[in-house]
């Protein structure tokens, strides 16, 4: 009779390489250090298309109509408010709350105030899908004013959903400064580059958790918690931090050079998936390098350029995406403790979309662990035992 490791697939530590499922979402390219959403270049849809076409083809798996995307945009409109009980629980939160627990828990929250959340159905799932990513960046500036004792603006119809989340995030007035138009286009761009990732290790979470068909807002909560953890979001931020104790281009390589002989990570570098390099990151960077030029300030960029630099020949690595956006959004002035929140307001989407594709496909995730603990004991009696 074969043993229970004999039958076993071969241990991957993370579970690298091993496919866990089938998806039409996202495609990984690795050879060519690319992705594909529902089939579309990641390159084309981040130069041609406007954040809500994206969130619109991953939710609906296919480009909108000029109809149907401005009857979503007018969607999103309507959904851009927060019920008030929502916003009194916000009001009793610490002001040094982590932004991410916060989002978490008022997640959780909006569940319990949705009707659809007892439904699992295609249709209700969407309902809820498009309710978060209207609901979800305006948790993160209410919060955040909230905690800093600044004034909310509102949701402007006239305004992208890219344009609406800096308004909500900086002081930037969008509907009257260029530069700040050219700003929300980058940020438009960082979050088609972030809505999707395939099974990265939030989206497996989200996946995990609604294999049990359990309901969507519960597989968001999970994705949230699993996206909150260092070694998954955060990067882009560490990023910035990194930039800001370096301070000047001029220091930039001898920094880097003392961090690697204390052998200290250097945040924004390498992929697990993307070994051969990310195409999202050279499609950021060039868009920080054109904000930087614009906004008349390098320093971020210049930094940046001498890391990459001694990284890559030093270490043979090539930066990732959250390098080069942490040299955009230092330029639009998001406070840094809300990049990972920013990412979630594009994600959201992603983990949507995948929710919906495991619960209309379903089995239950349910992996097999190796067994590396004792061999087989005799009970023995507690008052014999020595």
């Amino acid at each position: 009779m074969p043993t229970t490791e004999s039958v076993m697939q071969p241990y991957s530590p993370g579970l690298e390489g091993v496919p866990a499922g089938e998806t039409t979402i996202c495609q990984v390219d690795e050879e060519r250090a690319g992705l594909r959403y529902r089939g579309y270049s990641i390159g084309d849809l981040a130069e041609k298309a406007r954040f809500e076409e994206v969130a619109y083809l991953l939710l609906f798996s296919k480009l909108p109509t000029r109809k149907e995307l401005d009857d979503f945009a007018a969607e999103l409109a309507v959904r851009s408010v927060l019920p008030d009980r929502i916003v009194a629980f916000l009001a009793t939160l610490p002001r040094d709350a982590h932004p991410m627990d916060v989002l978490r828990t008022a997640v959780s929250w909006l569940g319990l105030l949705d009707s659809d959340s007892g439904h699992r159905s295609r249709e209700a799932n969407l309902r809820m899908s498009i309710r978060l990513l209207a609901q979800i960046p305006l948790v993160i500036a209410t919060a955040h004013r909230l905690a800093t004792g600044t004034e909310m603006v509102q949701w402007q119809p006239a305004l992208s959903f890219a344009e609406n989340l800096l308004a909500y995030l900086t002081s930037w007035k969008v509907d009257e400064n260029e530069k700040a138009k050219a700003m929300a286009r980058v940020l438009d761009i960082s979050l088609t580059l972030y809505a999707e990732h395939e099974f990265n290790a939030s989206t497996f979470s989200a996946r995990v958790t609604a294999s049990t068909l359990t309901d969507l807002y519960s597989a968001v909560t999970a994705a949230i918690g699993t996206l909150k953890g260092p070694l998954h979001g955060g990067a882009n931020e560490a990023v910035a931090e990194m930039f800001v104790a370096i301070g000047s281009p001029d220091r930039a390589e001898a920094w880097v050079r003392e961090a690697l002989a204390e052998k200290k990570r250097i945040m924004g570098f390498g992929h697990r998936v993307l070994k051969r390099g990310d195409v999202r990151s050279d499609l950021i960077q060039r868009e920080a390098e054109r904000l930087s030029d614009l906004c008349g300030d390098r320093r971020w960029y210049d930094i940046a350029l001498v890391i990459d630099r001694v990284m890559r020949r030093e270490r043979g690595l090539a930066p990732n995406l959250d390098f080069y956006t942490a040299v955009a959004y230092l330029l639009m002035g998001i406070p840094r403790a809300l990049y990972t929140p920013v990412f979630v307001c594009s994600r959201i989407v992603g983990w949507c979309a995948h929710v919906i594709e495991q619960q209309e496909h379903n089995r239950l995730i349910r992996p097999r662990a190796l067994y590396k603990g004792p061999a087989p004991e005799v009970y023995v009696a507690l008052d014999d035992r020595r």
